[in-house]
């Protein structure tokens, strides 16, 4: 019983220590949260991924994505041992 109040104790104090470092830690996060809090000027989100993904496959990056998954599979098979 001895011997396992002396593990249990350096253990508290550890997990106390933590709780004052968090305590410490979110009184500063308040006012850092306050940045998340924003106006969104336009709520179509769909919207916008359909106009990202366009863009996307009309400058040609969806080319180079697909050659490079392509030349990194190949690349894969040649250099992987087993």
């Amino acid at each position: 019983m001895v011997v396992e109040m002396q593990v249990i104790t350096p253990l508290w104090h550890s997990i106390s220590y933590c709780h004052d470092t968090l305590g410490v830690l979110s009184s500063h996060l308040n006012l850092d949260w306050l940045v998340l809090a924003q106006t969104i000027e336009d709520p179509d989100l769909l919207g916008q991924i359909q106009d990202t993904w366009n863009n996307f496959v009309k400058s040609g990056q969806i080319w180079a994505l697909l050659i490079g998954i392509v030349i990194g599979y190949f690349f894969r098979n040649f250099t992987s041992f087993g």
